[in-house]
């Protein structure tokens, strides 16, 4: 059966540095994949943006949007953005309704969100705990309710950028190497953040390097990390 992947970021690129490479390995493995940003990220996430003269925040959004459209596109995959606005990212009531509704239309088998805690953006930590509700009130607890459900996706968080500051323990490492050129690919449409380019290239050799010593299996370049939150229900050990 193929696997239906839904990955919500506080912004608009912030699935391509921690997640991309999962994402690619879903649709290549014939899955599907949709990303759902919260924000574009125009006021936090865009500061070489900022220094155009005359920039504007709609001119903002829409050039965010066109990166993260063709960023997600590489890695075969839909993007879509809620436009929440940014630092701060604020949800209440009406938007965490439209994120559960999200959740309940695509009823992913695996979905992906931002850490608990991040000291460095306060839009990550808020992502969280508004993508945890959601995913609670779509699933309605794995029980029937007067409302339609899906069934539970796995949760799992993606790896923040200094996750021994962010509560981030990695359970499961995911091995990107056979799709790593279209990890590339996505970042390098991430213009107005190249800084991180190098940062997360860097990042997924790292990761490649912990999940050979994990795993024992020699092939593993690179690979992203992540950390389960739903429990993993087995018939046996």
């Amino acid at each position: 059966m193929s696997r239906k992947l839904l990955v919500i970021g506080a912004h608009s690129a912030d699935f391509v540095w921690r997640a991309g490479g999962v994402v690619a390995v879903t649709t290549s493995g014939g899955g599907s994949a949709l990303v759902l940003a919260l924000s574009y990220g125009e006021r936090g996430e865009s500061g070489e943006l900022w220094k155009e003269p005359g920039q504007t925040v709609e001119r903002v959004k829409e050039i965010r949007h066109g990166e993260a459209e063709r960023a997600a596109a590489a890695l075969g995959a839909e993007f879509d953005c809620l436009d929440l606005g940014d630092y701060p990212l604020e949800i209440g009531k009406d938007a965490l309704v439209i994120v559960a509704d999200r959740i309940r239309d695509f009823a992913p088998d695996v979905l992906i969100t931002h850490t608990d805690r991040d000291m460095f953006n306060p839009d990550h930590a808020a992502a969280f705990f508004a993508v945890e509700r959601a995913r609670a009130l779509a699933a309605g607890a794995g029980v029937p309710s007067a409302f339609a459900t899906v069934q539970p996706p796995e949760l799992f968080l993606f790896e923040p950028h200094q996750p021994e500051l962010c509560n981030f323990m990695p359970t499961t490492f995911v091995d990107i190497t056979p799709v790593i050129e279209q990890k590339q690919a996505a970042m390098a449409e991430m213009k107005a953040q190249q800084y991180l380019q190098t940062y997360y290239a860097q990042r997924a050799e790292q990761r490649g390097n912990h999940a050979r010593r994990s795993s024992g299996n020699a092939a593993i370049r690179y690979a992203e990390a992540f950390q389960r939150v739903s429990p993993h229900v087995v018939d046996a050990l």
